[in-house]
């Protein structure tokens, strides 16, 4: 974790949570209460100096809503500094823009459960344990 939040980063999330966009509302409606494969998001969480949308500490994921003013030029280039500050501190971002919210959750949402099923499965999986998948020494899957 960064430094600590500062009581005026804190405050400003606290605001920030108090008036969250449609969007956010909408998206927060379903990852809050741990709907999405069990995960626990935080929205509008603090880690300086930037204020994340959305946060899943047990994936180190950042959900990024994008409204109209991030395709200004100015913004692309903030927002780019800012994911690279991110994943060099391990977080990995992903950013969905407030149409995609819209009119497309439950791709949005698919999306997240894909990242969280590739960050939460075992690199290999375990082998059976013994005598599972056979009955009495013979194979299910063989044809007698």
């Amino acid at each position: 974790m960064p430094t600590r939040p500062s009581s005026n980063q804190r405050q400003f999330a606290r605001h920030l949570r108090a008036n969250q966009t449609d969007c956010e509302l909408l998206l927060w409606q379903r990852l809050r209460a741990r709907q999405i494969a069990n995960l626990k998001f935080r929205r509008q969480f603090p880690w300086p100096p930037y204020i994340l949308d959305f946060y899943c500490v047990e994936l180190k994921l950042a959900i990024e809503l994008d409204g109209g003013q991030h395709y200004e030029a100015g913004a692309k280039t903030h927002d780019r500094r800012r994911t690279l500050y991110l994943q060099q501190q391990g977080i990995e971002v992903v950013r969905f823009s407030n149409l995609e919210v819209i009119e497309r959750m439950s791709e949005v949402l698919e999306q997240i459960l894909k990242i969280a099923a590739n960050r939460t499965s075992p690199p290999h999986p375990s082998p059976l344990p013994e005598g599972e998948g056979t009955d009495r020494g013979v194979s299910r899957y063989t044809s007698t």
